[in-house]
C-alpha cells in the first residue's frame, strides 16, 4: 500500500540567491561533465555544487564531506529557508513539444518506502546498478538530505490531485523559474489534503525517473534503522504525476559504444540517408531501430528491425548489445544528434537510435513481471534539483 504525506521543505531564498535557474540544476544523472561545471560556476550557491561536486583523486571521501558542509553552510545562513508546517508541492513544467505548448503537473510529496518487489506498491521498470547507488549513499549520509525527487507515474485519473493542482493554479506560485531548455517550473506551497494520501493508498506508482535514487533510500533506511529504528528515512521525496489526465512524454535514451581494436559489429539493417531519415522511420510498435558507425567509406547510417515483443530497447539489448563482442564502454544519450556526433568525430564507434517508447509497453513489461535494460526511457522533462530539499534530520535530536 502507497503511503502519501507531507513534509517540511527547504526552499531557496530568492532574495539571498537571486535567480533560481542559477541555482538549481537538472538530475544528477543528465549532467555531462561540461554541464557540471557550468552549473559550478553559475551560482556558489548551485544545488549542483552539493549534489555533483568534483572528485577529489587523492581523498575521494572528501567529495561527499565537502558537500554535508556546504549544505549545513547553506541552512545557516538562510540560503536555504524552512516551509514550516508539513506541506504538499504542487509541481508544474510548462514547455513546448513537436510544435505544440504542453504541460506535465503532479505533487511533490513523502512517500513511505516499499520494497521493489513482484506485486508490489510501487514498481520499477528498469535494471540499476550497483556504482551509482553507492555514489548516492555517500552523498545521503553526508547531507542528510533528499536533494532531488524521485519521477513516479499513476495510472490515474485522480480527482483529489486534479483539484489541488487547479487550486493552486489560481494563486501566484511560491518559486518559478525557466531553465536552460525553455521549460518553466513552477511550484506551490499547499496543505496536503487528506482525501488525496487516501486515493494514493490504492495505486500503485511506476517509477518514471530515479530508480538509482530509490535503491539508494532502501539501503540508507537499513542503515539508519538498525542504529535509529525508525525515522525520516523510512520515506523518499516523490514527483507523482497522474499518466491518465497529464500525459508525460517519454523519449528515448540512445546507445553510443565503444569498440576495442579490431572488433567491428555485425549491425543488421538497410542503409539510410542520415540521421533525419532514420529518426522519421523509428516506430516503438514496429521494432525499429537506427545505427551510425564509422566504416572504411566513412560514417554510414542504417534502420534495422528486431523481432520479439516491444519496448523495441528490450529487444535491441536482448538480440544484439547483450552480446556484442568487443564492446569497451557503453555509454546512454538522449540527444540523437549528439549521439551521432560522437561516431562522426571519431569519440566512439557505434551509435544505436532508439523509438520513444510507449507507456503501455513499458506497463506491459512490469505487469508481466520484468524490467527493462538500464536507462530505457527519458521522461521528459524532469523535476529540477533544488526546487524543493527534504531534510533527513527534522524534527531529530541535536
Amino acid at each position: 500500500m502507497v503511503a502519501v504525506s507531507p513534509f517540511r521543505g527547504l526552499l531557496y531564498d530568492p532574495e539571498v540567491v537571486g535567480n533560481l535557474a542559477a541555482v538549481t540544476a537538472p538530475p544528477y544523472d543528465v549532467v555531462l561533465p561540461h554541464q557540471r561545471d557550468q552549473l559550478h560556476r553559475s551560482s556558489p550557491f548551485n544545488i549542483a555544487l552539493v549534489d555533483l561536486g568534483a572528485d577529489v583523486e587523492e581523498a575521494p571521501v572528501e567529495k561527499y564531506t565537502r558537500a554535508g558542509q556546504i549544505l549545513r553552510q547553506w541552512r545557516d545562513r538562510g540560503v536555504l529557508v524552512p516551509t514550516g508546517r508539513p506541506s504538499a508541492f504542487p509541481y508544474e513544467m510548462a514547455f513546448g513539444y513537436r510544435g505544440e505548448p504542453r504541460r506535465v503537473r503532479g505533487v511533490l510529496v513523502e512517500v513511505g518506502l516499499e520494497p521493489l518487489e513482484d506485486g508490489g506498491a510501487i514498481l520499477p521498470h528498469e535494471r540499476t546498478m550497483s556504482a551509482p547507488v553507492e555514489d548516492r549513499l555517500r552523498l545521503m549520509r553526508a547531507t542528510a538530505a533528499d536533494l532531488s525527487p524521485i519521477y513516479a507515474v499513476a495510472g490515474g485519473p485522480s480527482e483529489p490531485q486534479s483539484d489541488l493542482l487547479e487550486r493552486a493554479s489560481r494563486r501566484a506560485p511560491a518559486r518559478e523559474l525557466t531553465d536552460e531548455d525553455g521549460v518553466t517550473h513552477r511550484l506551490w506551497v499547499e496543505s496536503f489534503p487528506e482525501e488525496l494520501g487516501r486515493w494514493y493508498r490504492g495505486q500503485p506508482l511506476l517509477i518514471a525517473d530515479g530508480h538509482h535514487r530509490y535503491q539508494t533510500a532502501l539501503a540508507h533506511r537499513r542503515e539508519r534503522r538498525a542504529h535509529g529504528g525508525p525515522g525520516p528515512w523510512d520515506g523518499v521525496m516523490m514527483l507523482l504525476v497522474d499518466a491518465a489526465t497529464e500525459r508525460p512524454p517519454v523519449l528515448p535514451i540512445h546507445r553510443v559504444l565503444s569498440l576495442q581494436a579490431g572488433a567491428f559489429p555485425e549491425v543488421p539493417g538497410e542503409r539510410v540517408r542520415g540521421l533525419e531519415e532514420i529518426l522519421a522511420r523509428l516506430v516503438d510498435d514496429d521494432l525499429r531501430f537506427g545505427a551510425a558507425l564509422r566504416t572504411d567509406e566513412g560514417l554510414i547510417h542504417l534502420v534495422g528491425r528486431l523481432s520479439g515483443e516491444p519496448p523495441t530497447v528490450s529487444a535491441l539489448h536482448r538480440e544484439l548489445l547483450d552480446d556484442m563482442k568487443g564492446v569497451r564502454d557503453l555509454r546512454f544519450v538522449p540527444d540523437a544528434a549528439l549521439a551521432e556526433a560522437e561516431v562522426r568525430e571519431g569519440r566512439a564507434d557505434l551509435a544505436v537510435f532508439l523509438p520513444p517508447a510507449r507507456v503501455e509497453n513499458v506497463r506491459g513489461v512490469v505487469a508481466a513481471g520484468g524490467t527493462l535494460p538500464q536507462k530505457s526511457t527519458f521522461f521528459w522533462p524532469k523535476p529540477r534539483t533544488g526546487m524543493v530539499i527534504r531534510p533527513l534530520d527534522e524534527g531529530l535530536p541535536g
